[in-house]
C-alpha cells in the first residue's frame, strides 16, 4: 500500500473552494512526513484554473517527491451538488488536467439513474487515454450503500470505471464497513480514503443521507479513539490484498493546524499499513 494526502486537509470543513496554505508548504510536510503522492482537488487546481497551472502544480508536488495520485477536477464533484454529475457529460476537460498532472485517476459524481449512460461514455473516452474513472462511497448518491454501490458498478460495466472506498460515509448510510463489504467492492476498488466521521446520537454535525435522513455525527481526528475501526480496515485491506493508495481524506476545521494533521495522520496510517 502507498500513502496519499488529499489537500482536503487544508480546506475546511465547510468551505471547499479555498485552500489555506500554499501548495509547495503541504507538499514539502507531506513529502517529509513520508507519504508518496497528493490527492488533487480543485481547490489547488482543477477545470477552471488558467493555461499552465496544472504543469507548475506537478512540477511543486514532483520537486518534493511526490505523484498525484487522483484528480478531483472541479467543485461541484466533492460539493456533491446536483451539477457533481455535469463532467461526465464533458469529461474531456478532466481528462486533459489529469494527464497534465500525470495522474491515472479522476473521481467523479453519479446521482441519478441517468447518470450510468454518461458515465459508461466518459469511461470509453477516459480508456482511451489510460485514465480511470472513480466514485467515492458518499451520502446523497448512488454509492450510498454497499449493494446499490455494486449495482452501479455492475450497471456502467467498464473496466476502468471504479469505486474510492470511504468508510466514514458508509457508516453515517448505516452500512457495514469491514472486510465483507472491501471483498464486496474488491474488483472495482481503486482507492481507499480515510475519515473518523462517524453517526452519534449527540453528534454536533448534522448530515443528511438519502438512506437514513439527517443523521447525527462527529468528526474527530484520524487518529482519535473512538469512531471508525481503522485496524480492522486495514486486516481486510491486506485480507484482499489491496496495494493502492490509502488517502488521507479529512478537513480538521480549526482542531489542528493542516501540518500538524499531515504528520500525526502520516503516523497513525503508516503504522496501521506496516
Amino acid at each position: 500500500m502507498k500513502l496519499s494526502l488529499s489537500v482536503r486537509v487544508a480546506e475546511s470543513f465547510s468551505n471547499k473552494r479555498e485552500s489555506v496554505i500554499p501548495l509547495g508548504e503541504l507538499a514539502g510536510i507531506a513529502g517529509e512526513a513520508g507519504y508518496d503522492a497528493l490527492c488533487m482537488r480543485a481547490s489547488v487546481v482543477g477545470v477552471h484554473s488558467p493555461e499552465g497551472a496544472a504543469a507548475r502544480v506537478k512540477r511543486t508536488v514532483n520537486r518534493h517527491g511526490l505523484t498525484v495520485s487522483m484528480v478531483t477536477a472541479d467543485f461541484p464533484v466533492p460539493e456533491n451538488s446536483e451539477e457533481g454529475p455535469n463532467s461526465l457529460r464533458r469529461i474531456t476537460p478532466s481528462l486533459d488536467l489529469a494527464e497534465a498532472l500525470g495522474a491515472d485517476l479522476i473521481r467523479i459524481c453519479m446521482k441519478k439513474d441517468e447518470d450510468i449512460v454518461h458515465a459508461r461514455r466518459a469511461a470509453d473516452e477516459a480508456r482511451e487515454r489510460d485514465i480511470r474513472l472513480a466514485h467515492q462511497s458518499h451520502t446523497r448518491s448512488l454509492f450510498e450503500t454497499v449493494d446499490g454501490s455494486v449495482a452501479v458498478l455492475k450497471e456502467v460495466g467498464r473496466p476502468n470505471f471504479g469505486i474510492i472506498y470511504e468508510p466514514a460515509n458508509l457508516a453515517l448510510c448505516g452500512q457495514a464497513y469491514g472486510e465483507s463489504t472491501l471483498r464486496a467492492f474488491e474488483p472495482w476498488l481503486f482507492n481507499v480514503y480515510m475519515q473518523n466521521h462517524t453517526p452519534e446520537p449527540d453528534g454536533l454535525q448534522p448530515m443528511e443521507t438519502w438512506t437514513r435522513g439527517m443523521v447525527s455525527s462527529t468528526l474527530r481526528p484520524l487518529d482519535a479513539p473512538g469512531g471508525i475501526d481503522f485496524a480492522s480496515i486495514f486486516d481486510g485491506l491486506r485480507a484482499i490484498g489491496y496495494d493502492g493508495y490509502v488517502t488521507m481524506h479529512q478537513a480538521f476545521g480549526g482542531d489542528m493546524t493542516p501540518a500538524e494533521a499531515t504528520r500525526r495522520t502520516a503516523s497513525f496510517l503508516g503504522g496501521l499499513m506496516g
